[in-house]
């Protein structure tokens, strides 16, 4: 056979392609080590953190929750964390369903301007988002949102590199089917939700898990507009826990809250990581 060598060893090309899977596997294990190292010290003692590298395996006994008790009954954990979720969730909703509908009106509108105004927004992922901090914060004051969540929500709404994803991929939209829909009556709003959406579901859901991901680990702008512990998001939170005396050398304590923290974004990523590869495919193929 074409598959076997004439002293029924694999081929060359089975051959390589199992190393290949044994390369990917030893690579994978190394980039899952430290996730298993932070699962573990999370369940260990202070004293046995760094006793053996993964878990006790002689001494499983002395592993405990001592850690998660001590993070939500001692500091606002429990509120930071709930802080995060709200504001990761709200900024997402409203960051993909305005950069669908940015996408859509660019794709499948023809107006004054429409080029221009493309280019215009290009232009401004080129600015550092760094620079319009100082007039953030000013606007922010003058409308009396400081140290709300308002504030933390509105700067990042609008995302061009949404809009501009959005528009590349509603741009396989067929014009006649939305002809079609407004044949039948639907309005621009059905158009866009009942039609054009399910059409780039592979594309909404890989923006939404990179929003949520990006609004989940925001730190800087939510530093600079709160003011209140008691709405700081978990980063903030984290940061701040980190900076207390008594909580320095306390490394099982940060390795719970660390935990915690990445849980909800590993559960997300493995409820939409078809549609993320399959959006992230769609938009290398097209380019």
């Amino acid at each position: 056979m074409r598959s076997r060598s004439r002293a029924g060893a694999p081929s060359p090309s089975r051959l390589g392609g199992l190393l290949l899977h044994l390369a990917l596997l030893v690579a994978a294990g190394v980039s899952l080590l430290p996730f298993a190292w932070l699962i573990c010290a999370a369940f260990k003692r202070p004293e046995d953190l760094f006793s053996s590298v993964l878990l006790p395996w002689g001494h499983l006994d002395q592993l405990t929750l001592g850690n998660f008790i001590t993070l939500f009954g001692t500091r606002a954990f429990g509120t930071w964390l709930l802080n995060s979720i709200f504001l990761a969730s709200a900024q997402t909703v409203l960051v993909v369903t305005l950069s669908s509908l940015g996408g859509f009106a660019l794709a499948k509108y023809r107006f004054r301007f429409r080029r221009l105004i493309i280019a215009l927004m290009l232009a401004t992922v080129l600015l550092p988002a760094q620079v319009l901090l100082p007039s953030l914060y000013e606007l922010m004051e003058r409308m009396g949102l400081v140290n709300t969540y308002a504030a933390v929500l509105a700067p990042n709404a609008i995302s061009v590199l949404g809009m501009f994803l959005f528009w590349q991929a509603m741009r396989a939209v067929p014009d006649e089917l939305l002809q079609a829909g407004r044949v039948d009556g639907c309005s621009e709003w059905r158009l866009w939700w009942s039609v054009a959406l399910p059409m780039v579901r592979p594309m909404v859901g890989a923006f939404t898990l990179l929003s949520f991901l990006g609004a989940w680990n925001s730190f800087l702008w939510p530093q600079i507009v709160l003011q209140d512990e008691n709405k700081y998001p978990l980063p903030l939170g984290l940061a701040n826990l980190m900076g207390l005396q008594e909580y320095q050398s306390h490394y099982g304590l940060l390795m719970a809250a660390t935990l915690l923290s990445v849980l909800p974004v590993v559960i997300l990523f493995f409820a939409l990581q078809k549609d993320f590869i399959a959006g992230l495919s769609s938009g290398a193929v097209k380019g």
